[in-house]
């Protein structure tokens, strides 16, 4: 799952709604002995102008990028390696695709649909990864979708073009689908998912059409959390439970039609670490926000512009 904090040593850089939101994570981290900053700061350069620009923002993580990045690069002896989207962290995350294909193997199943939450990317790509494989080399067909938030629709409203991976625009271009790494979420609850673009190889995967892409708001979301916790005895992670939705919504329409699918998902996590967000469901006081299309345009209208 793309982290909601970006950390050197024991600095640790929290997206700020994140670190408002989730404060057992943020002390976890500082029990372990880290300094945690909500991001972004007035620590940073990049965190001064970021909040200039955008006064009382939540943050994203392409902020907390941005602070990390430049606190590595003014400090001796520090690099900054990125935790999400480029092609080296999807290598990382295919075990977790690789492990649930040997176990589907074993048991001689194939699935019909794979589904993952999508908000950098590396998860729903290590996911997917051998079993994409099969499908371009002719060997299976898999339908594969990807599902993030209505909030932050980098995939089914964004434009697939050249953009800094960072808000501060310090980090290397990549063509990717991308909301404009201007662009800020609202504050909703899946921190993990806030990001402005996504991943390269699954922008391309994307634009090929080999797979699909679909967003949800974030009050479906945690209906569908909480009927899978009192279903499986899981809490899941409010960023695992964008996928949950779209399963139940794909088995719904299997149970309409009398057809038989095997649907393979991936539960990132448990949300033992979000009960501020449980709270506020459970409480009837979440709230969906849908950003306009002009909204987007103004972010879009940054892009930088780049002759090929």
């Amino acid at each position: 799952m793309a982290s909601a904090y970006f950390g050197i040593d024991c600095k640790v850089y929290m997206v700020k709604v994140s670190y408002e939101q989730k404060p057992f994570r943020r002390e976890v981290m500082r029990t372990y002995g880290a300094s945690v900053t909500p991001s972004p700061s007035m620590e940073t350069e990049i965190g001064r102008k970021i909040n200039a620009e955008h006064p009382g923002t939540t943050g994203s993580l392409g902020c907390a990028i941005s602070e990390a990045v430049e606190v590595a690069t003014h400090t001796e002896g520090y690099r900054y390696v990125l935790g999400s989207v480029l092609n080296q962290v999807l290598l990382h995350q295919t075990v977790i695709g690789l492990e649930a294909k040997a176990a589907l193997d074993k048991y001689g199943i194939k699935p019909d649909m794979i589904i993952g939450c999508a908000g950098g990317g590396s998860n729903l790509g290590g996911l997917i990864s051998p079993f994409m494989g099969e499908k371009l080399r002719g060997e299976n067909d898999y339908q594969i979708i990807a599902v993030e938030p209505a909030s932050c629709p980098s995939f089914t409203r964004g434009k697939y073009a050249y953009d800094f991976c960072d808000t501060g625009m310090v980090c290397p271009l990549a063509k990717m689908y991308t909301l404009g790494s201007n662009f800020i979420p609202s504050a909703n609850h899946a921190g993990g998912l806030r990001y402005h673009g996504m991943s390269p190889i699954l922008s391309q995967l994307y634009d090929d059409g080999l797979m699909e892409a679909r967003s949800v708001e974030q009050t479906s979301v945690f209906e569908a959390a909480q009927q899978f916790a009192r279903v499986e005895g899981i809490l899941p992670a409010p960023e695992s439970s964008h996928a949950i939705r779209v399963v139940i919504d794909e088995a719904l329409k299997c149970k309409e039609t009398g057809e038989e699918k095997t649907i393979l998902f991936g539960l990132t996590g448990t949300g033992y670490f979000d009960m501020v967000a449980y709270q506020k469901y459970n409480d009837g006081v979440m709230t969906d926000y849908i950003p306009t299309d002009a909204e987007l345009q103004k972010s879009f209208d940054t892009l930088p512009k780049v002759n090929i």
